[in-house]
């Protein structure tokens, strides 16, 4: 990673701590902050992977493996265009803390983070989390093409509704480009980064969430939208954001017998996990320094991407682990030693969960996760 002149380090750290931590309100809410401006990253950067530079507007071909370089226009891909959902349906639903035997629920308290061990700047403490409940939404989509009664190949996705995710398969799974398969967007439980529920979520190196999806959301969606899921982990991909990226890979991770395919969008593979765990030190920087390197190749199947201006967040922690655009990197290097499956894409001229990045290769992205697939049984 290229250092930083001392005085953009000091203006990229006040930054990253405003990020991070929520403002307290004035008596009169002034509009709201502009998001911090982060170092554009060279992709040519020494220590980064070797990447083949595609003609410009143009995204790489869902059947190869590898690393490409996006950029800098991000047109949108076709299957992005038609706004209406007119080859299949959305049924959403709530879901409450209260219910819940896997998360009843945290909250940190507004204004504040936390501060870094003074024996240890990988760990951060904090002492204003404390329970609180929450409610969180779900949305299914379910295509025209879905036969009911029939078990269906599905994905899971992190915060939300994704109305662009819903977009794509409407067209894709239409045009025979992808199978028929049943779309969850799972709302988080609220705040964001340690000591949040979200963090708890999405940041913890364990499989409690994939565990807290498979007992408690999947039977509601099979209730509410009138459908089968399958239980056949090749045809189960999760999907997600910044730590609903990182999030997807942890489900997969430590549950390969739940999911084998993952799309991801500037994961967050940094240090962010809280509370602190000695089985797992470092958050999800473990996946590339340790988890893959040592372990034997897993059944996982993914497509990762990061932006040139992705977060760089050195908060309060100093710990050389809050670099997304580095930690990427390093994902897409020990993937392919480990001779995963993967394709990495670096985005020049895009920001954290670029929009314009997700609409231009998200129906890509798709194609590229679901090679192979077969349905259990069919010929």
């Amino acid at each position: 990673m290229k250092l930083l002149p001392r005085a953009s380090a000091l203006v990229f750290l006040a930054s990253a701590i405003v990020g991070f931590a929520q403002v307290p309100a004035a008596p009169q809410t002034p509009p709201a902050a502009a998001r911090p401006t982060f170092p554009t990253r060279d992709a040519h950067t020494p220590g980064y992977v070797d990447a083949k530079q595609l003609p410009d507007g143009t995204v790489p071909p869902a059947d190869a493996d590898g690393n490409f370089i996006i950029g800098p226009t991000h047109p949108s891909a076709p299957e992005m265009s038609a706004p209406d959902l007119a080859n299949g349906s959305v049924v959403e639903f709530t879901m409450n803390s209260a219910d819940s035997k896997y998360y009843p629920g945290i909250a940190r308290d507004k204004g504040t983070f936390g501060t870094s061990d003074p024996n240890d700047p990988a760990k951060l403490i904090i002492t204003t989390s404390h329970p609180a409940p929450y409610t969180r939404k779900v949305a299914v989509y379910v295509p025209k093409a879905y036969v009911p009664g029939s078990v269906a190949p599905f994905i899971v996705g992190a915060d939300g509704t994704d109305r662009m995710l819903f977009t794509a398969l409407d067209s894709m799974i239409a045009a025979h480009k992808l199978p028929a398969m049943i779309a969850i967007s799972i709302g988080n439980g609220s705040g964001d980064a340690q000591g949040s529920e979200r963090g708890l979520e999405y940041d913890t190196m364990s499989g409690r969430y994939a565990e807290f999806v498979e007992n408690e959301v999947l039977p509601r969606v099979e209730s509410e939208a009138h459908v089968k899921l399958t239980h056949d982990p090749d045809g189960r991909a999760t999907m997600g954001g910044s730590s609903g990226g990182s999030c997807a890979l942890i489900m997969a991770w430590y549950h390969p017998d739940l999911y084998h395919r993952v799309l991801t969008y500037s994961g967050t593979y940094v240090n962010q996990q809280w509370p602190y765990d000695p089985k797992s030190p470092h958050g999800a920087w473990e996946f590339h320094e340790h988890l893959i390197p040592e372990s034997k190749r897993m059944p996982i199947r993914i497509w990762m991407e990061v932006g040139d201006r992705d977060l760089f967040n050195p908060n309060v922690m100093h710990d050389n682990m809050h670099d997304w655009v580095e930690a990427n990197e390093r994902m897409a290097k020990v993937l392919a030693a480990k001779k995963y499956h993967y394709q990495f894409v670096f985005a020049v001229n895009a920001g954290h969960v670029d929009r314009a990045v997700k609409a231009q290769t998200l129906p890509e992205a798709l194609e590229y996760v679901w090679q192979g697939y077969k349905a259990k049984g069919a010929k």
